[in-house]
């Protein structure tokens, strides 16, 4: 069983019910509780008794090893049960936007103190704000209104129920409680489990660096800092010149691109995602020409298709390596081969592949890359790397002139000392042939997981990243509100990409450093969530209007000419 992955005690594991053997469990606690401790319910020789509301009941429990010893129901359809016992419920609350009940608070006699009931309701508070509930009502029996008043509960009307089992009427504001009685666990026993393709979270060295004095770019001790991390990047990557730039992985992109207009001839992009087109764009807006070899997302380029395109005889051949998007990891060697063969410079944008997989530009003409994602620092350092040496060219903007930073040691202009002292740190301190092993085996981890939990994961696993995981949720489940509750539970993915909300998809990647006890909790969330649905309702309002619809995808590879360029359709 996967940790609990919103609240954990010492003993107790705190989550959403969701397997048959769960449910078996809450119908015989039920039993015992209101059947045989409370007499509410007639006896049975089964032992169980089934609510009549389970259907439409979502219920938050509390385990100890694989027994369940506590639970709650929450239910948001009208009538509630507390309708049928008090005429005219809503007379007696106060002015709120949206109530939900909560029921069947049962909890093994074996473990009844104060900490497991208030574990319970600490769980399941967070999330119901987070579905937009603020407030709910309850049949507190009279037994314990002394700690429901003292944990917020308000009480309101007449006793309900009968003299064997009597009940006070109360409701309670989730934030109140949680203003009150502090949040679930989760957030203080475990850092936020970072599943984002950026920013990282930084080892201690890093942070330490990006704290220190900053220092002129000027000073010597800056030229030796660059040149030092100039001498790792190429280590790394097998690359013969690397310049260091303020800035992004997207300036890294536009550099590149100011390179290729200094070539004469067309070029050709590969575009197999999100990121393909971005690519696109950028050369769009350099002013190239160019064909685009499409293919649909999730897939990367075949090498019959690829080298149909090569028979265009392009000068350059633009691609990522890893496109984020969809996690498809692109076979350098094989493109690289192909590209010599059609005499054609070889691209490559590896922003999201450094630092994660084995990444080797012996043999590529300009590749970009950034100091965030895998490589482990802060995010604001472009990287351009380079097989020839570049030399100044005046009808470049100087800020993207490659060749201006070749020429001073890539200090042209103002440096950030921190930024570069931030990246320096991540190079000496991490061993990425290890990093790089460790990923291999982690990614395919998270997918299996994922995959035994329900989940649909794009991509050949085979030629896939182990590094991101893109998720394509069912059409009940909207990427933003599973983002949004995800995050509430100390989950972070990335979800709100234009791309990821038009497809109704949550991205995780691995490039914050996370162990498998980590994905283990963020699988646990992520079904959490899933279980939530029967409450949140969230379709109806989210994608009101049609503005977020899916992107049609291409099934087929196609060459085309981009709009604007000299070049005819294919």
């Amino acid at each position: 069983m996967c940790e609990g992955a919103m609240y954990r005690s010492p003993m107790i594991d705190f989550r959403i019910a969701e397997s048959p053997d769960d449910f078996e469990q809450i119908h015989r606690l039920n039993y015992r509780t209101f059947v045989e401790e409370i007499p509410q319910h007639a006896a049975n020789l089964a032992g169980v008794l089934v609510d009549k509301f389970h259907a439409e009941n979502t219920y938050f429990i509390g385990v100890a090893g694989t027994e369940l010893v506590g639970m709650l129901a929450v239910r948001a359809n009208r009538p509630f049960s507390l309708d049928a016992k008090l005429a005219d419920l809503d007379r007696f609350l106060p002015p709120h936007q949206r109530v939900c009940e909560i029921r069947l608070l049962a909890v093994d006699p074996r473990y009844r103190h104060r900490n497991l009931f208030v574990g319970l309701l600490r769980f399941s508070a967070p999330a119901l704000i987070a579905l937009g509930f603020d407030l709910a009502v309850i049949s507190g029996t009279l037994r314990q209104s002394r700690l429901y008043r003292h944990l917020g509960f308000v009480p309101f009307g007449p006793v309900v129920g009968t003299q064997e089992a009597p009940y006070q009427p109360m409701f309670l504001a989730p934030d109140r409680f949680v203003a009150r009685n502090g949040r679930h666990l989760h957030r203080r026993e475990h850092d936020p489990i970072a599943l984002l393709p950026g920013p990282v979270i930084v080892d201690a060295a890093v942070a330490r660096a990006l704290q220190q004095r900053p220092v002129s770019h000027r000073d010597p001790a800056v030229m030796a800092l660059v040149a030092r991390i100039q001498q790792r990047l190429k280590l790394l990557t097998m690359a013969s010149y690397v310049e260091i730039l303020v800035g992004t992985g997207t300036l890294a992109n536009d550099v590149v691109a100011q390179q290729l207009r200094r070539l004469n001839g067309h070029g050709l992009v590969v575009a197999t995602g999100e990121f393909g087109d971005r690519l696109v764009d950028h050369a769009r807006r350099a002013g190239l020409t160019f064909d685009t070899l499409r293919v649909e997302w999730g897939c990367g380029p075949d090498r019959d298709s690829f080298q149909r395109a090569l028979e265009r005889r392009p000068v350059w051949v633009w691609c990522v390596h890893c496109e984020t998007s969809t996690g498809v990891l692109h076979d350098l060697r094989s493109l690289g081969s192909q590209c010599v063969d059609a005499d054609a410079r070889l691209v490559v944008d590896c922003v999201s592949s450094l630092g994660v997989v084995p990444v080797d530009l012996e043999k590529v003409w300009l590749a970009s890359g950034s100091s965030g994602k895998g490589l482990g620092a802060a995010p604001g350092l472009a990287l351009v790397f380079h097989a020839a040496p570049i030399a100044p060219d005046s009808s470049i903007p100087r800020y993207l002139d490659a060749g201006l930073y070749a020429q001073a040691g890539s200090i042209p202009f103002t440096h950030s000392s921190n930024l570069l002292a931030a990246l320096d740190a991540a190079l000496e301190t991490t061993d990425f042939s290890s990093r790089v092993a460790l990923m291999a085996r982690r990614g395919p981890r998270l997918r299996a997981l994922l995959q035994e939990a329900g989940f649909t994961v794009l991509g050949d696993p085979a030629s896939a990243s182990p590094a991101v995981a893109s998720v394509a949720l069912d059409p009940e489940l909207p990427s933003i509100w599973f983002g949004e509750l995800l995050g509430e539970l100390g989950v972070l993915v990335a979800y709100r990409s234009r791309y990821l909300l038009e497809r109704n998809w949550i991205q995780l990647a691995l490039m914050s450093r996370v162990d498998d006890a980590m994905l283990e909790r963020a699988v646990a969330a992520m079904r959490d969530v899933r279980a939530l649905a029967r409450l949140a309702q969230p379709c109806e309002p989210l994608f009101a209007g049609g503005s977020l619809g899916a992107a049609p995808a291409q099934t087929q590879p196609r060459i085309t000419a981009t709009p604007g360029s000299s070049r005819k359709s294919a």
